[in-house]
């Protein structure tokens, strides 16, 4: 498996609109636009940092994942994901390495990434996101 870079940081939010003012009013960072997610119950909001970005994440519903973080957990840093050249491949050595998969297949993510994640048992109590983006 190769790592390309840290994609982004998933931070989870309230609200996307009260988030945003401390991005870029505060750290004069470029808000990219924002997408909601339908499959996930999420919208995003990605700010540029290098080649790295700044994920905030606002649940679309109160039993979608992110809900139910911020429920447990409150607002802060969510997920970490790395971008990967080849994602079935980084799944597959993953698994046989005895990680284990949330997504055992990639499915859709913002931007048209495909993304899988590990599980948090898995990874020190880290959720770990892979991305991959043509």
């Amino acid at each position: 498996m190769k790592i390309l870079k840290i994609d982004h940081l998933g931070i989870a939010v309230k609200s996307i609109d009260a988030g945003r003012n401390f991005w870029t009013q505060v750290l004069g960072l470029p808000c990219e636009g924002t997408e909601t997610v339908a499959e996930q119950k999420v919208t995003t909001a990605f700010f540029p940092v290098g080649e790295s970005e700044v994920e905030l994440l606002e649940s679309t519903a109160p039993d979608g994942p992110i809900a139910k973080y911020l429920e447990k957990k409150g607002e802060g840093i969510q997920h970490v994901a790395f971008r990967v050249a080849h994602i079935e491949e980084a799944l597959a050595e993953l698994k046989a390495k005895g990680i284990q998969l949330i997504d055992e297949k990639p499915r859709s993510g913002a931007g048209g990434a495909r993304i899988a994640f590990l599980h948090p048992k898995s990874t020190n109590g880290v959720l770990v996101e892979l991305c991959e983006r043509k």
